[in-house]
C-alpha cells in the first residue's frame, strides 16, 4: 500500500494497535462492548470509539450492535480469528523480553580501578544488595586502562576509572572528584620540611609510584609534564598496598590518592608533603560502552554513586 505518493504506508499506519486488538477478542469473548470495556479496564464510548477507528482503518464492519448485545459480523469474525494469532505473539514476544531482562537483571559485572574498587565501592555495592537482593555482582579490579578495556570488550558492564580522558568508544559521567598526596614516612627529610616541595624536585625525584596505565599514574605525569617530567621510579607497582608498604618501610616518597592514604596519614605512620605548582587533583568515573545507557543493575549502581554519603 502506498500514500499516492509511491511511498509505502508504515505497517503501524495500516495495522490496529494491540490494545484495539484486544478489544475485539473481548467483545467476540463476552458478547457486549459494555462488558469488553469494563474487562479492559476503559469507558464503553472509548471502547466504542476504539471500534469505529478500527473499523475505519480496515474499511469494513466488525461489530454488529444491537440492544441485545454486540456480534461480530463475518468480517469481524475473520479479522478475530486473526487478532488472536497477532495478540498470541505478542505476549510470546512480551515473555521473552521479560526472560531477558530478568537474565540482564541477575547479573552485574563491574570493572573498577583499585583506589575505587578498595575504597567506594564496597559501600555502593552494599547499599545495592540491599535495593537488589537476588542480583549477583562480579567485581574486577585493576588499572584504569584495563577497565577501560573490559568495558569496551563487553566483559563488564559498568566501569569505573580515575584517569585524565575517557578512551574512544565509552560514555562517561564524572561521579566523585579526588587528590593525589605525596607521601612519606615520619623519618624522611620531607617530613619535616617547613615549606612545600616545588614540582621540580618532585619530578626530579625517584618515587615509588604506581604502574604505568592507572589512573593515578596518569595524573601524575601531566601534572609534573612541565616540570621536566617524572624521574625514573624508585619503585613501581601493581598495588596500592604495596606502594603504601614500600613508604612506610621508609624505602621512598609515594604518591597515592587521599582515599587510599587516610589511615597511615591518620596514624602518623606516613606524613602528608606539600607540593608547590602542581595540580594533583583528578575526577572519577563510571563509563560504559557508548550508544547504550546502564540499564537494570548498571543503572540503580551508578545512581547510588551521584548520592551524597551517608
Amino acid at each position: 500500500m502506498t500514500n499516492g505518493l509511491d511511498l509505502p504506508v508504515p505497517l503501524a499506519h495500516r495495522v490496529p494497535d494491540l490494545g484495539a486488538l484486544e478489544l475485539l477478542l473481548a467483545v467476540a469473548r463476552v458478547g457486549s462492548l459494555g462488558a469488553a470495556a469494563r474487562e479492559l479496564g476503559i469507558t464503553q464510548p472509548a471502547a466504542s470509539s476504539r471500534i469505529r477507528a478500527m473499523e475505519a482503518r480496515l474499511g469494513v464492519a466488525l461489530v454488529d450492535r444491537s440492544p441485545r448485545g454486540s456480534t461480530l459480523t463475518a468480517e469481524g469474525a475473520l479479522v478475530t480469528d486473526w487478532a488472536r494469532r497477532v495478540v498470541e505473539a505478542a505476549e510470546a514476544f512480551d515473555a521473552g523480553a521479560q526472560a531477558l531482562r530478568a537474565r540482564r537483571d541477575s547479573r552485574l559485572r563491574v570493572a573498577a580501578s583499585m583506589t575505587i574498587a578498595e575504597y567506594l565501592l564496597p559501600g555502593w555495592l552494599i547499599a545495592l544488595r540491599a535495593a537488589r537482593p537476588d542480583t549477583a555482582v562480579s567485581l574486577q579490579a585493576g588499572n584504569s586502562a584495563t577497565v577501560a578495556e573490559r568495558v569496551l570488550a563487553h566483559e563488564a558492564d559498568l566501569g569505573f576509572v580515575e584517569g585524565l580522558r575517557v578512551p574512544d568508544g565509552l560514555s562517561s559521567v564524572v561521579i566523585a572528584h579526588d587528590r593525589l598526596v605525596v607521601a612519606v614516612a615520619p623519618e624522611h627529610p620531607w617530613a619535616r620540611r617547613s615549606a612545600p616541595v616545588p614540582a621540580a624536585e618532585l619530578a626530579g625525584t625517584s618515587l615509588i609510584l604506581r604502574e604505568f596505565g592507572s589512573g593515578t599514574r596518569q595524573v601524575l605525569d601531566a601534572a609534573l609534564a612541565t616540570a621536566g617530567g617524572l624521574a625514573v621510579p624508585l619503585l613501581e607497582l601493581a598495588s596500592t598496598t604495596a606502594v603504601k608498604a614500600a613508604a612506610v618501610s621508609g624505602a621512598g616518597p609515594c604518591v597515592l590518592s587521599e582515599l587510599s592514604l587516610a589511615d597511615e596519614l591518620a596514624s602518623r605512620r606516613l606524613v602528608e608533603v606539600p607540593v608547590a605548582d602542581a595540580v594533583l587533583r583528578r575526577s572519577l568515573r563510571a563509563v560504559w560502552p557508548a550508544g547504550t545507557r546502564p540499564a537494570g543493575p548498571a543503572r540503580d549502581l551508578l545512581s547510588l554513586t551521584r548520592r551524597p554519603a551517608a
